[in-house]
């Protein structure tokens, strides 16, 4: 059974590329403002809401409180380009699920997949870094550089 899934994106490009990542798991219905979404919210039942955190006027935690007021079984997936403790915090006090944008479309797919818990127990304060770049020398480098830096008497 595919799931139904209400992705609330103000900008285009980034719902496209949102779209991608999920349009084979999932029935998506997009949303670029928070008045929609909130009318489609509350008009029919979706398994998953993913909105971005900043809805120019409005904030996605509204959203995330009327998903949960009208369907307690609706998870929410909150995310953002800026880490801010205090948000995820938030977000996750209100039984969200708190993301980074650039993370997204990675583990998107990971929350179709799995049973999720009801409140996200992850630390906002460490960020994940599995799909980081990881450039620069490794240690070994670093000590055989130092090693060869220091001043022979």
């Amino acid at each position: 059974m595919r799931r139904r899934v209400l992705l609330v994106e103000p900008d285009a490009a980034d719902a496209a590329s949102l779209l991608r990542a999920v349009a084979l798991l999932a029935d998506v219905d997009a949303c670029t403002d928070f008045l929609a979404a909130r009318n489609q919210l509350l008009g029919s039942g979706y398994d998953l809401l993913v909105t971005n955190l900043r809805l120019r006027a409005y904030n996605g935690l509204h959203l995330v409180y009327l998903a949960r007021a009208d369907r307690p079984a609706t998870s929410s997936i909150v995310y953002t380009d800026r880490r801010d403790l205090a948000l995820a915090r938030e977000v996750q006090h209100a039984g969200a699920f708190y993301e980074s944008r650039d993370r997204l479309p990675y583990v998107l797919q990971a929350y179709f997949a799995a049973s999720l818990p009801r409140v996200d127990r992850r630390n906002p304060a460490f960020a994940d870094r599995r799909h980081s770049f990881r450039g620069g020398r490794r240690s070994s480098d670093v000590a055989i550089l130092a090693i060869r830096s220091v001043p022979r008497n």
